[in-house]
C-alpha cells in the first residue's frame, strides 16, 4: 500500500487534515500525519507529533509556544519538518506528500517538499496558489492547487477542493507504484539548456546524444529552467551537462526577467559533473512586453520577440563582465569540462545581417572569458554560428568524450 505523508498544523487545520486522512484511507492509500503546529491543541493525534518536529529543528515546542514569536516558530518547525520528510523518504515510508495552508503553512510545507527528489508526488493546497508562486515551488515539481476559500473548516467549497486533492495525490502515488520501470529508466541522463534562438543547435545535439544511448532533459533557460537543472546536478541525477544556452547570466547582470541567480553555472563545477559550456543567447536580456522595458533602456537596441517578450542587446561592457563571471564560476570546476565558442554568432539573431549582430560585444565577451579562464580548462573556438549542425554535433561529441573520461577515472582505468 502506498503511503502519503500529510504535513501541516493540526492546531489550526486539524479538521481539514482529518477529513483528508479519512478520504485517502477510503481510497486505499495509507496516511502518515506529521504535525508541525505550535500554538493551540492538535485536533487529533499525529503519527509524528510536534515535539518530534521541533526537536529535529533544534528546539522545544513548549518554549516556542511560550515565546509567542510566530516567525521564529515557523522557521524552526520548517527546518525540523524538512529533516523528518527526508528521513521518511530515505526509509521508504513516503510515496507522496500533501499539505494544506495559507502563507505560513505554504512556506513551511513547501520547504520540506523541496527536500524530496523530482518525481516524488508533491501536492500543496494553498490560499496563495493563484499568485506568484516561485518562492514556494523553487526548482522542484510541486503541484499547487488553489483552495479558493481560506482553509478554515469543512464547507461546500472546501469539501469539494479537498476531495479533489485526495483523489489527485492518491492517483499520483498509485500510478507511480503501478508503473513498471522501462528500458528508458536505465539510460543515463543529460541536462541541456535551450532558448528559442538556440533551438536548432540543441535539437541536433540532443539527437546525437540520444543516438549514443543517453536520455536528454532539455531546460528552457527562463530562470526557473536553469535553477531546475542546477538542482538536478547537485542531486546527482545527471551524468553530464550540455550548457549550450547560458543566457540567464545576462539577465542576472542587467536585471532581466529570466535570471537564475548567482548559483547558475556552479553545480556541475562543484560536483565534478562532466560539462560542455557555450555562450548561447548571451547577446540578449529578456523583458516582458515592450511597455515593460525600464525607461533607462528605452534607447537601447530592442527587439520584439513576440507580444510578451522583448529582447535587449547586451553591450560590450556588459558582455565583458559576463565573460568574467563565467570564467570565475567555471574556474572552480573539479571535473571534466570544455568550453566551445561559436565565432559567427551566439544566437539566431546575432549572426551577420541579423538585428543583434555586434562584433564588438561578441569580442568583449569572448576576450574577457579567455583572459580570465583557468589555463587548465579547455577552450575551443569554432568558426561557425551556434546553430550550425557542425557546432551542435561538436558539443555533443565532446560531452560524450568527457563523460567517458569521468567513467574511466571512477573505475580506475585512468590515473
Amino acid at each position: 500500500m502506498a503511503t502519503v505523508v500529510l504535513l501541516g498544523t493540526l492546531d489550526t487545520k486539524g479538521d481539514e487534515y482529518l477529513f483528508l486522512k479519512n478520504e485517502l484511507q477510503r481510497r486505499g492509500v495509507d496516511a502518515l500525519v506529521v504535525d508541525a503546529g505550535v500554538l493551540g491543541t492538535p485536533a487529533f493525534r499525529a503519527d509524528i507529533d510536534r515535539q518530534a518536529v521541533a526537536a529535529r529543528g533544534g528546539g522545544d515546542v513548549e518554549e516556542l509556544a511560550a515565546a509567542g514569536d510566530r516567525g521564529k516558530a515557523v522557521d524552526l518547525m520548517m527546518q525540523g519538518a524538512g529533516v523528518i520528510i527526508e528521513d521518511l523518504h530515505r526509509e521508504g515510508r513516503l510515496d507522496g506528500i500533501i499539505g494544506l495552508g495559507g502563507t505560513g503553512g505554504t512556506t513551511l510545507i513547501t520547504f520540506a517538499m523541496r527536500k524530496l527528489p523530482v518525481g516524488v508526488p508533491k501536492l500543496m493546497v494553498s490560499t496563495v496558489a493563484s499568485g506568484d508562486t516561485r518562492d514556494y515551488v523553487g526548482a522542484t515539481d510541486i503541484t499547487l492547487m488553489y483552495s479558493v476559500v481560506d482553509i478554515a473548516g469543512i464547507n461546500k467549497i472546501s469539501r469539494a477542493i479537498l476531495l479533489n486533492a485526495a483523489g489527485a495525490i492518491a492517483g499520483m502515488v498509485s500510478d507511480r507504484e503501478a508503473t513498471p520501470a522501462g528500458a528508458a529508466d536505465e539510460k543515463k541522463l543529460i541536462g541541456a539548456t535551450m532558448f528559442g534562438v538556440t533551438t536548432p543547435c540543441v535539437q541536433v545535439a540532443r539527437q546525437r546524444l540520444e543516438a549514443a544511448g543517453y536520455e536528454v532533459l532539455v531546460f528552457h533557460a527562463t530562470g526557473s529552467g536553469g535553477k531546475s537543472m542546477e538542482a538536478l546536478v547537485r542531486a546527482g541525477m545527471l551524468a553530464g551537462v550540455l550548457d549550450a544556452t547560458t543566457t540567464e547570466l545576462a539577465d542576472e547582470l542587467v536585471g532581466g526577467v529570466f535570471s537564475a541567480g548567482p548559483e547558475r553555472l556552479t553545480a556541475a563545477a562543484d560536483t565534478g559533473t562532466p560539462q560542455v559550456v557555450s555562450l548561447g543567447a548571451l547577446d540578449m536580456v529578456n523583458f516582458g512586453a515592450m511597455e515593460t522595458v525600464p525607461q533607462e533602456f528605452s534607447k537601447r537596441n530592442l527587439y520584439k520577440h513576440n507580444a510578451s517578450v522583448t529582447l535587449m542587446r547586451t553591450t560590450p561592457e556588459e558582455c565583458a563582465e559576463i565573460g568574467r563571471r563565467i570564467a570565475e564560476r567555471l574556474n572552480r570546476s573539479t571535473g571534466p569540462i570544455s568550453i566551445l565558442i561559436p565565432l559567427r554568432g551566439i544566437s539566431m539573431i546575432a549572426r551577420e545581417g541579423q538585428p543583434f549582430h555586434d562584433p564588438d560585444a561578441d569580442d568583449a565577451l569572448i576576450g574577457a572569458l579567455k583572459a580570465n579562464i583557468d589555463p587548465r580548462i579547455e577552450l575551443v573556438e569554432v568558426n561557425t554560428d551556434i546553430n550550425d549542425p557542425v557546432f551542435a554535433t561538436g558539443l555533443a561529441d565532446r560531452l560524450i568524450e568527457l563523460i567517458g573520461v569521468r567513467e574511466r577515472t571512477e573505475t580506475g582505468t585512468v590515473q
